[in-house]
């Protein structure tokens, strides 16, 4: 019978996965306003209702992203990334075969957004170097990320998510390579597919830009037309500037000169430090300004400047300390929606926006009132120090392009080895079972800061929390099926659904629910709302629950099809310059590879009945 709890439960969930799927509220907003829900209608009690933020899974994805974010701060990936190219040279096919594989690898130790985010620059570098456009790396790029979540128990969320409800059911949980036969034979698969049909249907966009090298500073200034742009104002003793704070003149708001740095005496000051709204101006300083020629001219006498001219020497000298960079505004990242003013990276990341360039090229910006969107490719200007800080995994920014004056700079570099041994003793750990995998998985993290492989505050930053408030606000929705009984009605109705029908049928029906809500909205909520139905439909089908959670797993990292499946997928939409109808030309086929071998070697690597 159909309770009101019940009701009210299957309509919080339907409301969930319409949001998602609209894209229009935050994901993790979404779960907060689920957790809400719940404890408001008394269906869990408040302490149930944030259960979710206690649970041992949310820790342990926390420690893996401590992890990969070491991982990368070492050094360790972009060494990889090098010898790739350095094995592959420039042949097309060669580069996919060798990629794939490792960022597969990479991607099953490493959070396959922090994989992606990694690799872009290192892809378009490869692109350029091998006279290919992105689009023909950026797709097997993030098809190998995906496919790599599938290879071990901590590749991806669900794969945790799966593990826990067979726990939770007083059931032995997966191994740490249990996924490996599956998502091998993908891999192997997959890598084939882009190797022949799948690299036919790669878009072949324009390769003037990818015969490039890296590009140098005013290389990227003149992509943005911003090449003559840089000049050198001295302030005047009687300028309205003396004594004034550059928040307050509104230099950029005002007269559309962005200050980057000031000389003073002789010595450059950082953006980092003074360089910020508060810091007030003297007489004689000498600010390095980015500004078009006639806004200078125009503005000059008022402001009580005057033109120095940019000198070779200076140039060159200024440079050692500043520089340029372009990064990609991620989806789902806080900029989306505000003004370059209101995004306040002067003041919470000492970087100034330059310009803003979107897929038909350069847009002119007003700095009050052009809003940021998913996508847009920024031009940001400050200290190296500060732009090396957009690289890694972000929620905000994602690192696109760097000159080759500073790319291959880690802070961390000496503790590679470290990173490198402390990996290798969590999954000795965790293969061996020698301790439970929170416990592997925390001892690593906390290594990695005692052996200055990252430190705090780089700790704390490489915490996707949007990704940890989802799955800690969607685990109570999925106890308040169970607890109201709405899970035990939909087994009930599928049991009756499949009972006349073979195992092949019914890991069908899971794959094809599964992939089809994983294009959509996030792989980590459809899971953790189809295992629990997985498993109760197993146990009343008189069937090991292993195979039918398995088949859950691998189907929610199928997320091919769609440029809004995955984050993976979105971080690679604008520098390949991809379409929606690509993701579905490609994707769709190796849904269906993935699904014919799922349900093949699923009920062979996984018995389907007890001994």
């Amino acid at each position: 019978m159909l309770s009101w709890q019940i009701g009210f439960v299957y309509a919080l969930v339907v409301f969930a996965i319409v949001l998602f799927f609209s894209g229009r509220v935050r994901l993790d907003l979404t779960a907060a306003l689920v957790i809400i829900a719940l404890a408001v209608s008394g269906i869990l009690t408040p302490a149930e209702a944030v259960s979710g933020f206690g649970n041992p899974l949310v820790m342990l994805i926390a420690g893996l992203f401590v992890i990969s974010e070491g991982l990368y701060r070492t050094g360790v990936a972009a060494w990889v990334g090098l010898k790739i190219a350095a094995l592959a040279g420039g042949n097309e096919s060669r580069l996919i075969l060798m990629l794939m594989p490792v960022v597969a690898v990479l991607s099953g130790l490493m959070s396959s957004t922090g994989v992606v985010a990694l690799f872009i620059p290192v892809v378009l570098s490869l692109a350029r170097e091998a006279g290919l456009a992105p689009s023909r790396l950026l797709m097997p790029l993030a098809i190998a990320s995906l496919i790599g979540g599938m290879l071990t128990l901590i590749g991806t969320p669900p794969n945790l998510v799966v593990n826990r409800a067979l726990i939770d059911a007083g059931r032995q949980g997966f191994g740490f390579f249990d996924f490996t036969a599956i998502g091998g034979v993908i891999l192997l698969a997959g890598v084939a597919y882009m190797l022949t049909i799948g690299r036919r249907l790669l878009p072949k966009h324009d390769t003037r830009q990818a015969t490039r090298q890296r590009p140098r500073l005013q290389e990227l200034a003149r992509a943005h037309g911003m090449e003559s742009h840089l000049h050198r104002l001295r302030v005047f003793p009687d300028s309205v500037l003396v004594g004034n704070t550059i928040g307050n003149v509104g230099l950029r708001r005002n007269f559309t000169v962005t200050v980057i740095a000031v000389e003073r005496q002789g010595t450059i000051l950082t953006s980092l430090k003074p360089v910020l709204l508060e810091t007030k101006l003297e007489a004689n300083d000498i600010l390095i300004v980015s500004a078009t020629g006639s806004a200078v001219a125009q503005y000059a006498k008022q402001l009580g400047v005057t033109d120095l001219g940019f000198p070779h020497g200076l140039l060159r000298r200024f440079r050692e300390s500043f520089g340029i960079a372009e990064a990609l505004v991620a989806p789902g990242s806080p900029l989306e929606g505000k003004t370059v003013h209101e995004s306040d990276l002067r003041q919470r990341q000492h970087l100034n926006i330059l310009s803003i360039r979107r897929s038909d090229g350069p847009q002119p910006f007003d700095f009050q009132t052009t809003r940021l969107h998913a996508g847009d490719v920024l031009l940001v200007a400050g200290a190296w120090t500060d732009l090396e800080k957009l690289s890694g995994p972000r929620n905000d920014m994602v690192l696109l392009e760097m000159p080759e004056e500073i790319a291959e700079r880690t802070w961390h570099g000496n503790q590679a080895p470290w990173a490198v041994v402390i990996v290798s003793v969590m999954l000795v750990l965790m293969v061996f079972q020698l301790t439970p995998n929170l416990t592997a998985v925390m001892l690593a993290a906390l290594a990695m800061v005692i052996t200055r492989c990252i430190d705090m505050e780089e700790a704390y930053r490489s915490m996707n929390w949007q990704s940890l408030v989802l799955i800690a606000g969607m685990l109570p929705l999925a106890d308040a099926l169970d607890k109201t009984g709405g899970a035990t009605l939909i087994i009930n109705m599928l049991t009756h659904t499949f009972e006349g029908y073979g195992v092949l049928v019914i890991l069908t029906g899971l794959f094809v629910l599964t992939s089809l809500l994983s294009q959509f909205i996030s792989n980590t909520a459809t899971t953790v709302l189809i295992a629990p139905i997985a498993l109760g439909l197993a146990v009343d089908l008189n069937y090991e629950p292993t195979a039918f959670l398995m088949t859950v797993a691998i189907a929610a990292s199928t997320a091919f099809a769609t440029p809004v499946a995955s984050p993976v997928n979105t971080l690679i939409l604008a520098p390949g310059q991809y379409r929606f109808s690509d993701f579905v030309r490609i994707g769709v086929p190796l849904q269906i590879i993935a699904w014919l071998i799922t349900i093949l070697l699923v009920p062979i690597v996984f018995p389907l009945h007890s001994a």
